[in-house]
């Protein structure tokens, strides 16, 4: 091991304290190159106990964990400890970008950023600085975004497809008001659809999307979210709006809390203006419930039959016994015939909920519009469907970020590594 030395510089760190785990120790000269001026590193095996001691006795600010070749199983395993005993801890990955299954594991490890072992030694200073500054940031008050949700007892109800085109159609809204306004740029990006409906990912397949990056990645990265990891990360719709679905293999959920879910919901508003959660028929009333609670606005969708009646209303009566206050919900009847003799205000009433928006039976369209490839909202503008729901967009649009003019001074952000590494690998595929 090298012995740190009395620091020469320090506009990155307060104190100058490195460590590297690593069984390789021509990386851990790469990084000592890297580093110059700012000092050597201190070299660890990639041994959990032996990495926790010299963390305590050495207060370091940040990691180096090396993820190259078959070191990538231990340091994913390093880096899942780290995080839960030291969460304040920088973890900066390093490998090989052309390894592209480590990068990836690497990023759902929970890394800070990552480092290319065969890119440039000018992008660990560089790395460090944008991390700071993030770290920064992340500790700075700011005006949070808003958040919606979208409650069905069952699936069938079409939350989803409620989800999709009041996604889609909110976040044409922004883009024309901020038109508006030339040379000013929004604190926040648009509106997230977090598709968390069952069947899963619905509304990846309405929206004609795939995405390698699920909800329980996003769980896992918590802590490193940034706005360049989610443009990065998230798949986009045409819109626009970004889209963040459950996990292909629904298995992945046991792998986090509710607490946990929750807390990513909440992040979130700290990037977008506006995240609608699609939670038709989702199971776990546990989940819903605490999601129900921190919304800014719940609505639950209700088509007009007799089952879906009786479904939504064992769903309001869990609910009640989850604490959620009922006087926040609000309700939308869907596939509404006005020929039936079921009016839209009797449903309400039966429910026990305010009537917010009545939209009608168009599966004609709605179908014609999805065999095209499209959503109604943009195949259809004029479809009373689109109409119905743009009245629930303009509900919403109080909410849209209040931009801001660019300052003269400020330069783009870096694109974090790992972004643009994962970048690449997405679009490889």
């Amino acid at each position: 091991m090298s012995t740190m030395p009395t620091p020469l510089h320090t506009t990155v760190q307060s104190r100058n304290v490195y460590l590297y785990a690593s069984d390789n120790g021509e990386h851990a000269g790469w990084l000592n190159a890297a580093l110059g001026h700012l000092g050597q590193v201190t070299v660890v095996t990639l041994d959990e106990a032996a990495l926790g001691e010299l963390i305590a006795t050495t207060h370091p600010r940040t990691l180096f964990l090396d993820f190259s070749g078959p070191q990538a199983v231990r340091s994913t395993r390093l880096a899942t400890a780290l995080r839960r005993e030291w969460p304040e801890l920088l973890l900066i990955g390093t490998g090989h970008a052309n390894e592209t299954n480590t990068t990836l594991a690497a990023l759902r490890a929970g890394v800070d950023d990552f480092l290319d072992l065969d890119g440039p030694t000018s992008e660990v200073l560089a790395v460090l600085q944008d991390l700071m500054a993030r770290r920064q940031g992340q500790r700075s008050p700011q005006v949070k975004g808003r958040s919606v949700a979208l409650l069905g007892a069952r699936g069938g109800l079409g939350v989803s497809t409620l989800a999709c085109n009041l996604a889609a159609l909110l976040q044409e809204q922004r883009a024309a008001a901020l038109a508006r306004v030339p040379g000013r740029t929004p604190h926040r990006q648009g509106v997230a659809l977090l598709d968390l409906g069952l069947p899963a990912r619905d509304a990846l397949l309405y929206l004609g999307l795939k995405s390698e990056f699920s909800f329980v990645d996003g769980v896992h990265n918590l802590h490193r979210l940034d706005p360049t990891l989610l443009q990065t990360a998230l798949v986009q719709h045409a819109s626009g709006a970004a889209v963040l679905p459950l996990p292909a293999s629904l298995a992945q959920i046991r792998e986090i809390s509710h607490a946990e879910s929750v807390s990513l919901i909440q992040r979130l508003t700290d990037f977008f203006d506006v995240q609608i959660a699609d939670l038709g028929g989702f199971s776990s009333i546990d989940f819903v419930a605490q999601v129900a609670r921190n919304a800014d606005q719940v609505w639950v969708v209700c088509d007009q039959s007799i089952g879906g009646i009786v479904s939504t209303a064992s769903l309001l009566r869990e609910l009640r016994e989850h604490d959620v206050n009922m006087q926040r919900l609000s309700l939308v009847v869907n596939r509404f015939e006005p020929f039936v003799n079921l009016p839209a205000l009797d449903i309400a009433n039966q429910l026990g909920l305010p009537l917010s928006q009545v939209l009608p039976a168009r599966a004609s369209a709605l179908l014609a519009a999805s065999c095209q490839g499209q959503l109604l909202a943009r195949a259809a503008r004029n479809d009373p469907y689109v109409q119905a729901v743009g009245q629930m967009v303009r509900g919403l649009l109080p909410w849209i970020d209040g931009s801001t003019p660019p300052d003269a001074g400020e330069h783009p952000p870096r694109t974090p590594r790992v972004a643009q590494i994962l970048n690449k690998w997405i679009h490889r595929r």
